[in-house]
Parts: C-alpha cells; structure tokens; sequence
C-alpha cells in the first residue's frame, strides 16, 4: 500500500486543528487513548483485508475507497468517503483477493489509466481495473510466481505498486511462503499489451524472509524510492525500489515492542521528503508510527514516534493519504481493516494528536 498524488497538494493550505477523539482505557495501570472513527464502512460479504485509496484528480472529495473482501467468494468493494458502499463500481466473484494497492497514470491505448491492482490468492493472478470504473483490463488475469513449485510458494498476498521518475510502473508481489535465500519478492513492470490490456514482465527477485510467519503488507514510497515489507514476528524491511540500484537491505526496524503479527503499513507525508511510516501491531490493536525520512545521520534508521490504539480490532491492511479530502478530513485520512468485516475512517489529526505534524 504505497502514498502518491500528492506533492500538488502539500503546499498552501492553512488548517484549523480539530478536538481529538478518545475515551480512556486503564491497561497495565497506565492510561491510554482508543482512536474513535469517523466513519466505518458498511460491512462486506466474509472478511475484510486490505485497503487503498484512489484520489479523483478532479474533486478530491468524490474520491473512492478500495477494499478487498478476501473469501473464495471474494470481491472488491468500492467506498465513498462516508463508507457507503458504490454498488455500480463492485467486482464481485473474486476467488480470494487479499491484498489492493492504486497507481496514477499507466499508459493503456495511449491514454494515461489510474488502475487497481488485487492479488488473487487461489488464481495465482493479478486482477487489474480501470479507475473509478472499476472495468477489468487483465485479460482475465495475469499469472504470477510462475514454476514455482508448491500451492504455498504461488498463493499471492501481499501486493504493493511503484511508479518511478520516468513513469514506468512496476508491482512488487508477495506470496503465503517462499525462499530464504533472499527472493521472496517479485517485481514486474506493467505495460500495455498492445491491445489496451495490461501485460506483466518480471524484472527482479529480491527480499529477505525469516521463515517465521508470512509476508503480506508491502508499502513503496513513490517519492524516495523505497519499498517497504511486514516480515511478520520479526520487523520491517526496506529496499530500493527501482530495480537498477540493487537488492540490498538498507534496514530492518520495528523489531521490538509488537504483541503479535506485524501487519498493514502506511505511509503519511508531510513534505517531498519527511513524514510518517505507520504500522500495525495486529493483535494488540494498535499502530506503531516511524519517522519517514530517518535521523539525520543515518536515513535508514527509523526511530519510534508513538504509539495509537484504535477502535479497530485486529486491523491487517491500512492506507493513509495526507490530501485534504473534505470539510471532515482536512488533513488527510487514515484506513484501518477490522475484523467485523468493516473498514474504519480516521481523521489523521486523531491520529497524530500533539506529537505529530
């Protein structure tokens, strides 16, 4: 799930801060705040998962939410920004899409496209949709992970997407298990076909994995150029994004403090080059926030900021987006699954409180 769109944005606006949300809890004798929503989301069929965030270039205010529905009998839901379902945009019959991620701009036909793109797990496909129509242009879709032997090494998960400088887009694919030995990512550049779908070429296998768990949330930071992972029980990891400089790891973070899985990853800016990593602590219910751009000795050393609870329980898949949205989320919107099969709408101001910009 990576954060774009939004350099046009970030300049000339002089906003009121809004009176933060919380009740008060008593855990372990100390105090702590539960993030109340805005909105959630009216509920899928089965199980919420992953959530991205399409900006309309047009009016920001009529822009969509993306959630996967991941079951055998899965589907993308399609969400304004008070959580009502858009039925019209739904693609239904989706044999388990976990995880979502948006991009601006691929060339189909000669004309820039915003799509969506959803791994389907039992497929081994990548599902790709037009934006905000929501038509496929797949060709029913595309294989990925291919002679890899083994269902476990091909049942896709997590699924980020990267547009460099020259406008080249490329998706990062994960799967339910894979190697050790540093390739359990795959990268593909997305192209036109020729015929106005999508085709998909790989270009590189890189990542380290523990062997732990799995890895399924992939963020990638469109303006510095870097991929970030959820090797879960262990911590983050960070790469390149652009296939050229390498497939070193230039950090692993978050490895402490966690009560379970690591999870969902956003990305919040607050300039070209500075904001906020957020990640989710799945079974405590809670976000860890890193800083984005490092220490000012070392950009790859992402110290811990703070910690959020939220009211969603068990949140996997997160997005953020720092765009002025509406009169309700003026600086930016944060998106977090919860298990009773919803989406949860935060005000980033809730989230950020006194400590944060």
């Amino acid at each position: 799930m990576n954060q774009r769109f939004l350099s046009i944005f970030l300049l000339g606006f002089s906003l009121t801060a809004c009176k933060q949300v919380a009740v008060q809890t008593k855990t372990n004798n100390s105090e702590q705040q539960i993030i109340q929503p805005t909105f959630i989301t009216e509920p899928v069929k089965h199980d919420t998962d992953d959530p991205a965030v399409w900006i309309n270039p047009q009016d920001v205010s009529k822009s969509l939410i993306i959630g996967t529905d991941k079951d055998i009998d899965g589907a993308l839901y399609v969400y304004d920004l008070q959580g009502k379902i858009q039925e019209d945009k739904v693609v239904r019959n989706l044999k388990r899409p976990d995880n979502v991620d948006i991009e601006y701009g691929l060339i189909l036909n000669n004309k820039a496209t915003d799509i969506a793109v959803t791994t389907e797990r039992f497929t081994h496909k990548l599902r790709i949709y037009t934006l905000p129509d929501m038509k496929p242009v797949d060709n029913g879709g595309i294989e990925v992970f291919e002679n890899e032997t083994g269902a476990e090494f091909r049942d896709l998960m997590g699924i980020a997407l990267y547009k460099n400088k020259t406008g080249k887009i490329y998706a990062i694919v994960g799967r339910k298990s894979g190697p050790t030995d540093g390739t359990y990512l795959w990268q593909y550049l997305l192209e036109d076909d020729g015929t106005g779908q999508v085709k998909a070429t790989l270009v590189r296998k890189f990542g380290a994995y523990s062997g732990k768990k799995e890895i399924e949330s992939i963020a990638v930071d469109d303006e510095l150029g870097y991929i970030y992972y959820s090797d879960e029980g262990v911590g983050v990891r960070k790469y390149f994004a652009e296939p050229s400089k390498g497939n070193q790891e230039l950090a692993l973070f978050a490895t402490t403090g966690f009560t379970e899985d690591h999870e969902g990853i956003s990305i919040y800016q607050t300039s070209k080059k500075t904001g906020y990593i957020l990640v989710s602590d799945q079974g405590a219910n809670q976000f860890h926030i890193f800083s984005r751009e490092g220490t000012a000795q070392n950009p790859n050393e992402h110290p811990l900021l703070k910690v959020v609870k939220v009211k969603a329980v068990q949140s996997d898949g997160s997005e953020v987006v720092s765009v002025p949205l509406n009169s309700t989320f003026k600086k930016g919107l944060f998106i977090a699954m919860s298990d009773d099969r919803t989406f949860h709408f935060y005000k980033w101001e809730d989230i950020a409180g006194k400590e944060l910009k």
